[in-house]
């Protein structure tokens, strides 16, 4: 398989079982933050928080295999354990580039996830984490039934992959939710890195299969198992609680790591770290100086 061409702020380096992914550096000093994306999305979309931790940290940002300038892997291949590996192996990076200071982890929906696993393996690396919503899924409750089947795998399926310029694929997703509702810098940041120029104009650079593939294997991480050794320092934020979506269990994975602590903001859905940017890094600003 092949990687995309990394745009300059970007290393390749690869995860634990040799796939090349991608750390973005997105400048600043102080202290190192990794950024670390959801499903479907990738580094750059978090520019703006990016530019706001810029001002008192050192912002890194990882592109997990698969999505936006890592390594297209084979959709049949993935397994949640190997986004671990991805967090954990850019961590080891971002860690020998600033002389082992220990790293805020901010992540989010499966990038929380990802840092969780990381952080579970070398907690030494890490300083503290910022999970907003992290797909952990607690066990089903027998006595709830079946869960329903979730939409999103075939959503990713019949998603548009081209269009015939950047700027047709911005005019698009201004109009269309999720997307309308992100910060703008969000938005371009998503178009811009996350399709590449084709024969016909533009197309995505994450499979819609492997995003697919993704949502339908997010149960098999094993990472619920593992949320009472988590060491660090853990902060659990969720937008407002509805019903058959990560904010639902939010809090249950909070009391499942020890010592964590759980942070709510009913004017957000999922989407919060992508729309409200300035909420997030006040949060994780205001939480770091009170620890120092």
């Amino acid at each position: 398989m092949t990687a995309h061409i990394a745009c300059s702020d970007a290393t390749i380096i690869e995860s634990l079982d040799g796939v090349r992914i991608v750390v973005h550096d997105f400048g600043g000093s102080g202290s190192p933050v990794l950024l670390s994306h959801a499903t479907g999305f990738h580094a750059h979309c978090w520019e703006p928080l990016a530019a706001s931790l810029a001002r008192t940290h050192r912002v890194f940002g990882l592109d997990h295999r698969g999505y936006g300038d890592a390594e297209t892997v084979d959709p049949s291949s993935i397994s949640w354990r190997s986004y671990g590996d991805d967090a954990l192996a850019a961590a080891r990076h971002v860690s020998r580039l600033t002389d082992g200071a220990p790293i805020v982890g901010v992540g989010h929906s499966m990038g929380g996830a990802s840092l969780l696993m990381a952080a579970h393996r070398e907690p030494a690396l890490f300083d503290s984490l910022f999970g907003f919503e992290p797909i952990v899924f607690p066990p089903p409750d027998p006595a709830a039934g079946d869960r329903p089947e979730s939409p999103l795998p075939a959503g990713a399926r019949r998603r548009r992959a081209s269009f015939p310029s950047f700027e047709a694929a911005l005019e698009n997703f201004a109009s269309k939710p999720p997307l309308a509702s992100f910060h703008p810098l969000a938005r371009e940041a998503y178009v811009r890195h996350g399709f590449k120029p084709s024969a016909d104009g533009v197309e995505l650079k994450c499979l819609p299969e492997h995003e697919a593939r993704t949502y339908e294997t997010g149960g098999t991480s094993g990472a619920w198992d593992d949320l009472p050794d988590v060491s660090v320092p853990t902060w659990v934020v969720s937008g407002a609680i509805a019903a058959f979506q990560p904010s639902a269990f939010a809090i249950r994975v909070a009391e499942r790591i020890p010592g964590s602590t759980y942070v709510r903001y009913d004017e957000m859905g999922h989407f919060g770290p992508l729309e409200r940017p300035d909420i997030i890094a006040q949060l994780v600003e205001r939480t770091l100086a009170s620890r120092r």
